[in-house]
């Protein structure tokens, strides 16, 4: 069985996550969407709320699993019994810093494979800093994130002061 693991903070998930998402479970058995507590970057929403929303996301899609974890994303990756790392790219801003991670997994775990996915044009400006920055001036996200995590974030109060 093929299992990679697609880890990220999804604060919140989003459309572009979700392509990401439907190409790996296309090529793996299983995909293991984890979601890193990521405390240092300050998340706009909480790990319970954070997991809350890409479960509902995912809910239909088979193969995809969703699981929150800690520490080192590479030894995660060994207690899952995940060959493969899954990250996406939007633009050349994400490639310096994902193929610095890359390599720094690599010398980790050499077993490890990392795969570099492209989201489809139409996805491609999303990111969930974005969707955070709109959040909290009051704006609508609804066009950039699955309907059901809209209606969970229209029933939290997340807009500035």
């Amino acid at each position: 069985m093929k299992k990679a693991i697609y880890p990220g903070t999804f604060d919140p998930i989003t459309h572009g996550h979700l392509d990401v998402i439907r190409r790996a479970s296309a090529l793996f058995d299983e995909v293991v969407v984890a979601i890193s507590a990521s405390e240092a970057k300050n998340p706009l929403f909480s790990l319970d709320q954070r997991e809350a929303m890409a479960r509902m996301a995912l809910s239909g899609l088979k193969g995809v699993r969703v699981v929150r974890f800690e520490g080192l994303l590479v030894e995660f990756a060994r207690q899952e019994g995940v060959g493969f790392i899954v990250r996406g790219l939007r633009a050349v801003s994400d490639f310096e810093y994902e193929l610095q991670m890359g390599y720094a997994n690599e010398s980790l775990d050499p077993q490890i494979e990392t795969l570099y996915l492209m989201p489809t044009l139409q996805y491609a400006f999303i990111s969930s800093s974005v969707v955070r920055a709109i959040l909290t001036h009051g704006g609508a996200v609804g066009h950039l994130v699955p309907e059901t995590v809209d209606r969970y974030i229209k029933e939290i109060d997340v807009s500035g002061p």
